[in-house]
């Protein structure tokens, strides 16, 4: 049974006051169950003391925003991935649409972070998703594809095995805009299908696929009911207690 995630993805926001009262607030929310996780990605500010907060809290992880995949060297502003296992990070999100538009980061970058946090112990949180002209044309799922087999295809399948994927699609982050259920499910469908197609289908079916884009509180049970849909990577929502807890309450109802 592969595990149900809730993982909010905070961007660069709140302070490290700020921050720190947040996850508080989720500590004394609910928390998930059996093989499923919340995530709370913070920024680099929070890492170590989120994990500190976080460690008699079984089901919680805590994840960074990015890595580089050097262990060590003339990297100014970067963290390794030694330095983030040092202090208990225990997952990392890479190739967000953000990194891949506003850095300039490519499918060949993106592959060498995430086997670079695989060979450290920690787990990927791999992003993936088509922007809205893709979609438009109907070239999404070939979009997608050709993103997974540069960034992951190339793991070996025991490899491949310790990833979470997050379809996201572009023109949905921030936007307000949802993809609709049918949409998100035909998508984390054709992921599995090219997962199943690549390494088998018992990988494809243990493989968590998470949605992000818009998730919020009156649209995630309807997201994650979907059969393919594992959960979801939330930004906005997640920055507040108030809004990411009927998130978690979602996914906990789904388990």
């Amino acid at each position: 049974m592969r595990s149900k995630i809730a993982a909010g993805n905070w961007k660069m926001n709140k302070t490290y006051s700020e921050g720190m009262e947040l996850v508080e607030a989720l500590k004394n929310g609910p928390q998930a169950g059996g093989d499923d996780w919340v995530i709370l990605g913070t920024p680099a500010i929070h890492l170590k003391d989120a994990v500190t907060a976080t460690q008699d809290m079984p089901r919680m992880k805590v994840a960074a925003q990015n890595c580089h995949y050097e262990a060590s060297g003339a990297f100014t502003g970067e963290l390794s991935v030694s330095m983030l296992q040092s202090i208990g990070v225990q997952c990392v999100i890479l190739g967000h649409s953000e990194r891949r538009q506003y850095f300039k980061e490519t499918d060949e970058v993106i592959a060498k972070k995430v086997k670079a946090v695989i060979d450290g112990g920690l787990t990927p949180i791999f992003c993936c998703g088509e922007p809205l002209h893709i979609r438009e044309e109907g070239w999404h799922v070939r979009f997608v594809k050709g993103q997974l087999e540069k960034g992951i295809f190339g793991l070996s399948a025991e490899d491949f095995s310790k990833l979470v994927i997050a379809y996201e699609p572009i023109w949905a982050i921030g936007t307000g805009v949802t993809a609709s259920t049918e949409q998100a499910q035909e998508m984390h469908g054709e992921l599995r299908k090219l997962i199943a197609d690549k390494y088998g289908a018992e990988m494809a079916d243990a493989t968590s696929i998470l949605y992000g884009g818009s998730v919020k509180p009156s649209n995630a049970a309807a997201l994650f009911s979907q059969p393919d849909v594992d959960g979801g990577l939330v930004g906005g929502a997640s920055l507040k207690a108030e809004t990411f807890i009927p998130i978690i309450e979602a996914m906990n109802d789904q388990a």
